[in-house]
């Protein structure tokens, strides 16, 4: 991924889990990983795996194409 992508996508990711109303400390623990490992997918400092890709996906009901940027709606 480059760079801007990840930062889209960390952008998205953000949007998503505040609409949920939940802080990056609960993402991490509902993901089971540490805080800091959370913060680099949402501030864009690491690709991210298909299978958390997938995660975020089914997690917020949305699609892949919506977190990757390639659609701009993610309301169904």
């Amino acid at each position: 991924m480059d760079k801007n992508l990840l930062v889209d996508f960390g952008k998205r990711l953000k949007a998503l889990r505040e609409e949920k109303g939940l802080k990056q400390r609960e993402m991490a623990d509902i993901m089971e990983i540490k805080l800091r490992q959370y913060q680099r997918y949402e501030y864009g400092e690491v690709s991210v795996p298909m299978e958390i890709l997938n995660f975020f996906a089914d997690f917020f009901g949305v699609t892949t194409d919506y977190l990757l940027g390639r659609e701009e709606n993610h309301e169904p």
